[in-house]
């Protein structure tokens, strides 16, 4: 199995600009706009302020986007990688949370380049990064198997994103980009345990997993060494120890170079979890079918398989990292505020008593015939008695269901316009669709202020 982790290590050195297929590189420029826009808005969320409030009085010369702040290039991995999940926006479906992982730790490294660093560099590193995070999580066997057993994907996989993007943008070699994964395999960590009460440390994970990837990168440009049977099945192996029972370990290199896994990632058009966009979207669709109002509902019932009962089955909406992990807030949320955007997450609308009016009228119900892996099925009843069902297994946002590039631009705006003016979001927005043209994308520090 070492075999596996020498050919990641040398996909990530040898993947050029020119092997990436035309629509990944479309896709992999939408991904980072959209991780640039969320991270805007979650730089003056409450956590992300607590968060800077650590480094307070730090130097250095990297941008904290969306502030004025500059700190060290490891602490500005952590903190724009703290505001790029802090609101839930971020994309979906890679390790999980690939691009607040991957993109933080990628800009970061460019403001250490000693020579400038081109858009399609950066396009690849991102690619890269994506496709190796994803990779580590099959090996694990895939997101519900993993999770499910209480790790937290987005930092135990998503630290192998981060160095592997950050081994791309430091130019490391063979032995050095091999030693920055397995160095990156002894900075894993992340768990569950937020789920219970809401707490912020899930908005810690993808900074924690970008100031990994990007230190381990660093550790292995200096010559520091990293184990190369980390993927084997050896004791203190990282499969072996966090996926003993589940490993797949041909995931790692199974039609690398063939099968891009930044092509099944999603962008989200709601605040919320991904696991809530499916039910979200078929209650929408059961409203219009049966073509009532909110006053003509009687309740809500929900089928689902226990792992998702499990992550987002809870009804404390308390607070916001609470409320956004919930199924029957989401579901509550689109009936009272009629969408599942920020706004409907604020304090106030949480705290709607028509909320818990309505979330005490959506069951949810464990179906253990359904996939772990499957949406869930949303049975509407209607006062006068009328019932409809619905599952919808493409959600809005989902590869097979994308947001258009109106659509994409209008969460743009409206998460970049909570700290900068339309017309710096414009400039912005402007030079992220012409990335692949850049000479060198220092320049977009100017306008992520």
């Amino acid at each position: 199995m070492t075999e596996r982790m020498q050919r990641l290590a040398q996909f990530c050195v040898d993947t050029r600009y020119e092997d990436l297929p035309p629509t990944l590189v479309a896709q992999a420029k939408r991904h980072i706009l959209d991780t640039f826009g969320a991270t805007l808005a979650g730089a003056v969320s409450d956590v992300a302020k607590q968060a800077q409030q650590v480094f307070a009085g730090e130097t250095g010369e990297t941008l904290v986007w969306g502030t004025g702040l500059r700190v060290g290039a490891i602490q500005a991995a952590m903190l724009n990688g703290v505001a790029a999940h802090a609101l839930e926006l971020d994309d979906t479906g890679g390790c999980d949370h690939s691009g607040a992982v991957v993109l933080p730790a990628v800009m970061a490294a460019v403001s250490m380049s000693p020579t400038p660093v081109s858009g399609r560099e950066l396009i690849t590193a991102v690619v890269i990064g994506y496709e190796v995070g994803r990779r580590v999580l099959e090996a694990c066997g895939g997101y519900s198997a993993h999770n499910g057993a209480g790790w937290h994907s987005t930092a135990t996989c998503g630290v192998f994103a981060a160095a592997a993007a950050s081994a791309r943008i430091l130019r490391l070699d063979f032995q050095q980009t091999l030693s920055a994964l397995g160095i990156a395999g002894s900075f894993s960590g992340g768990l569950w345990a937020f789920i219970h009460d809401g707490s912020h440390s899930k908005k810690l994970h993808s900074g924690r997993a970008a100031e990994g990837g990007l230190l381990a990168a660093r550790f292995a440009q200096q010559g520091i060494s990293g184990p190369t049977k980390l993927f084997d099945d050896v004791w203190g192996g990282f499969l072996k120890t966090l996926a003993g029972v589940t490993s797949q370990p041909e995931a790692l290199d199974a039609e690398l170079g063939v099968v891009w896994k930044l092509s099944r990632c999603s962008i989200k058009p709601y605040a919320s979890c991904r696991g809530t966009h499916s039910a979200i979207d078929a209650l929408g669709l059961l409203l219009d079918q049966l073509q009532v109002d909110v006053d003509q509902v009687e309740d809500i019932h929900v089928s689902l398989c226990g792992f998702l009962q499990g992550m987002c089955g809870d009804q404390e909406v308390s607070t916001l990292a609470a409320a956004q992990m919930s199924l029957p807030y989401a579901l509550a949320a689109r009936l009272v505020h009629g969408h599942c955007r920020l706004q409907a997450y604020d304090d106030a609308q949480r705290r709607d008593p028509r909320i818990a009016h309505w979330m005490s009228r959506i069951r949810l119900e464990v179906d253990p015939q359904l996939s772990e892996d499957g949406e869930p099925v949303v049975s509407l009843r209607t006062v006068d008695g009328r019932q409809a069902r619905l599952c919808v297994e493409v959600p809005l946002g989902a590869p097979g269901n994308p947001l258009s590039d109106a659509a994409l631009e209008q969460k743009f705006f409206s998460l970049s316009g909570r700290v900068m003016s339309q017309e710096r979001a414009v400039q912005l927005l402007g030079q992220l669709w012409r990335l692949d043209e850049m000479e060198s994308v220092r320049l977009l520090d100017r306008r992520l202020v």
